[in-house]
């Protein structure tokens, strides 16, 4: 999926305080710069937006916290400054945020909630495999006729998680193409339809709840249109 976001349109924020800032990822985009630094990136283009702030100290910069896949919609949340960067990461690491998202699958399912927990090979430096814990919960928002509206609460942070534990299921996610054939499903988006829609967690500076709630991307908003019952 290829797709120029200008610099000129400000990117939409979900939350500020004095420590941190979100905002709405739209998909398409990486988070932050691949190796090859060719690619727009979300970090960048944000820190263009803030440092034209009025009041921003000279050289002030927003530091992700996490990351999303660049074909994944929804909350990132960025920091100002290192320390803040760090608290919030140490938050992620230690499974402190709450995370919820919205996919859209293939076919019907079975049962309106469920857990997944196959282990998930992440590749090691040097070239070896290991298996690691990953366990994603879902709950069935909706059943239409090709396709479920899920909402996915993973409680593990493995790399593309949530689309291959729903391959794993039988269901994988409408646009899915890293791990199936898209050629073989009629039903057709033009990304993996899946959506960071929500962060939860206790603020690690002022000690206060954070809940930071993105609305659904106009691609699935549209594709809902399009498909309804």
């Amino acid at each position: 999926m290829s797709k120029r976001f200008s610099s000129d349109k400000p990117f939409v924020v979900l939350y500020e305080d004095d420590h941190y800032i979100a905002f709405f990822k739209p998909a398409g985009l990486l988070t932050v710069p691949a190796d090859r630094g060719v690619d727009q990136s979300l970090a960048d283009m944000v820190n263009a937006q803030f440092s034209h702030r009025p009041g921003v100290p000279e050289g002030m910069k927003l530091h992700p916290c996490h990351r999303l896949d660049k074909e994944t919609s929804g909350v990132v949340v960025f920091a100002k400054g290192h320390a803040s960067q760090e608290a919030l990461m140490d938050l992620f690491r230690d499974k402190k945020v709450h995370k919820k998202y919205i996919a859209f699958v293939h076919g019907r399912l079975r049962h309106a909630k469920g857990e997944i927990d196959t282990p998930i090979r992440d590749v090691k430096p040097g070239g070896g495999q290991e298996k690691k814990e990953a366990v994603t919960r879902y709950y069935l928002q909706e059943q239409r006729h090709r396709f479920a509206i899920v909402e996915v609460v993973p409680l593990t942070g493995r790399t593309n998680q949530i689309r291959i534990h729903f391959t794993e299921l039988g269901h994988p996610l409408v646009g899915e193409n890293k791990f199936i054939y898209r050629k073989d499903y009629n039903l057709k988006f033009k990304r993996a339809a899946l959506h960071a829609s929500e962060l939860e967690f206790v603020h690690p500076v002022t000690g206060q709840p954070v809940k930071i709630v993105a609305p659904l991307s106009i691609d699935m908003k549209n594709f809902l249109e399009r498909n309804r019952k």
